[in-house]
């Protein structure tokens, strides 16, 4: 299985590494997964194009896994040491006995409803088909808990189906091709739809709604946390710092997503930088979110009601973040 994922290993340019960073020491490998191309991986991207992972001693190695489940059997596997991923498949694991741990996020995709135009309100969707991107995946399981608080139930009042993409865009391409009804889109996404004059109907905000997702969560295995927690730690140094450095400086966050995203559109990049900075969608202290965790377990406890009396701090280890916090790292970035 190893073999399967390290062919899938694609490596990111690192020309604006600072010559200061380069070390007589030899860096640690650390191999990363994370699902799908979205704005949330901007700290990802910023922290691998300016060294910062370089900076705290580590050779980072980012491998795309798009499928939740995927990713977190990699993990389990050994192929992969970090999984950036839906909360969903990570507690559904670690609830089923596998030693998995989530240990930080980068926060919750901002999730809207959208249909073709033609549906004006959620009960129209009654009898259509809603596009998710895969079985168990974040946007599967927020459709999930989604839709009955429209009152409309899976499976009786509206099909979901599968489509195979993890990015919204494909996604609402379908809705104006016929082929599904609805999707979920993201605030960027839908944006750049607008300006490009194709109109959709927003049926719903997640958020607004009380549906509570993560598309974000970084998990890796209790044996990784044992056997190197130096390496973790140094990963969330990185990732902090990165974070901050997107908050705060517009220009490399920008740079970051015209070069992965394809996205040049000023007005879409501002968004970008509103909807999931300046919202506090990425919080500044990635600390896992256990109102999402708590979600997760009681939707899984529907159909596996053993999974009721868990809690969220039976599949998060916040252990290092702590230790950052009290050191002062994040004062030390507020400078």
């Amino acid at each position: 299985m190893k073999g399967l994922f390290f062919l899938t290993w694609f490596f990111t340019t690192c020309c604006d590494v600072p010559l200061a960073f380069a070390q007589e020491g030899k860096l640690e490998r650390v191999v990363v997964s994370y699902a799908g191309m979205s704005g949330l991986r901007g700290p990802l991207w910023i922290a691998k194009d300016m060294g910062l992972f370089e900076k705290y001693g580590l050779d980072v190695r980012l491998v795309q896994i798009t499928a939740g489940t995927t990713s977190i059997n990699a993990l389990i596997a050994g192929d992969v040491d970090m999984a950036i991923t839906t909360s969903s498949a990570a507690i559904a694991a670690a609830l089923r006995g596998a030693p998995v741990a989530i240990i930080a996020t980068g926060g919750a995709p901002p999730y809207k409803l959208v249909a073709h135009p033609s549906v004006t309100s959620a009960l129209q969707l009654k009898g259509k088909v809603v596009g998710s991107s895969q079985l168990g995946s974040g946007a599967d399981f927020a459709l999930r808990k989604l839709l009955p608080k429209l009152g409309l139930t899976p499976g009786k009042d509206v099909t979901i189906l599968p489509t195979g993409l993890s990015e919204p865009k494909p996604r609402i391409v379908l809705i104006l091709q016929g082929r599904i009804d609805a999707t979920l889109g993201t605030v960027d996404s839908i944006l750049q739809f607008e300006l490009n004059g194709q109109k959709l109907s927003v049926l719903a905000d997640l958020m607004e709604m009380g549906v509570y997702v993560s598309g974000s969560d970084i998990a890796t295995t209790r044996e990784f946390l044992k056997n190197y927690p130096h390496r973790a730690k140094a990963f969330l140094k990185a990732f902090s710092e990165a974070i901050w450095t997107g908050m705060y400086n517009k220009e490399i966050l920008y740079r970051v997503y015209r070069k992965y995203m394809k996205i040049d559109n000023a007005k879409v990049l501002e968004s970008m930088h509103k909807s999931h900075f300046l919202s506090g969608v990425i919080p500044l202290k990635p600390y896992p979110r256990l109102e999402v965790i708590q979600s997760d377990i009681e939707y899984l406890s529907l159909s596996n009601p053993g999974f009721k009396e868990q809690k969220p701090a039976d599949v998060t280890d916040p252990t290092l973040l702590r230790e950052i916090e009290s050191e002062g790292f994040f004062a030390r970035l507020q400078r």
